[in-house]
């Protein structure tokens, strides 16, 4: 059976571009978010989700509400879909960790360096792996995951068989939704960076 993950960014949030909010910062969304995910909701109504997850964090969790009423499936929070943990930079303005050298390796060599005190991408992909195989092995059908722009794009990273290296080519915005399917037979990407109105 073929199992349809429907990945989802969370909305737009203030911190968003200036901040690494990370897992220490958690803040919810503004009203640009939450139509965000309202729009999101309204997107997947029709696709027959039958279970929504979310990452722990507040504003994952604030935009995975209005999916599961649209839809009308349980929520879950579930840590495995949850951010990054970017360790001692959470938390920390981007214009200051610019001026880190290992904030600038873990930008430049996602394949090889790691957050200060956190996890590597490679944890990350690890982590998302085994995420995607539970759902699989769950038997659903289709099902929304609502998470972080890196934690999305090592779930397509792994997809498309890329190295963590090509992290900035993949654009994942606010509200986005990127679409898998998954089976015994691998993985396959459907649509990716779709922005609902």
């Amino acid at each position: 059976m073929t199992a349809l993950i429907f990945w989802v960014r969370h909305g737009f949030h203030d911190e968003l571009g200036w901040k690494l909010s990370g897992r220490t910062s958690d803040i919810g969304l503004g009203e640009a978010g939450l139509e965000q995910a309202r729009a999101a909701g309204r997107r997947l109504r029709d696709e027959k989700v039958e279970l929504v997850f979310s990452s722990p964090m507040t504003r994952t969790r604030q935009t995975a509400e209005p999916i599961a009423g649209a839809c009308g499936a349980p929520l879950v929070v579930d840590a495995g879909i949850n951010e990054i943990d970017f360790g001692a930079w959470s938390g920390k303005e981007i214009a200051e960790l610019d001026q880190r050298p290992a904030f600038v390796r873990w930008n430049s060599g996602r394949d090889y360096a790691c957050c200060e005190e956190g996890e590597s991408m490679l944890e990350v992909q690890a982590r998302v792996l085994r995420w995607m195989e539970a759902v699989i092995a769950s038997g659903r059908h289709a099902v929304a995951a609502v998470s972080h722009a890196d934690v999305i794009k090592a779930a397509v990273m792994l997809t498309l068989g890329l190295s963590p290296r090509a992290h900035d080519r993949l654009e994942i915005s606010p509200g986005s939704i990127t679409c898998v399917a998954g089976s015994s037979w691998g993985y396959r990407l459907l649509s990716l960076n779709e922005t609902p109105r």
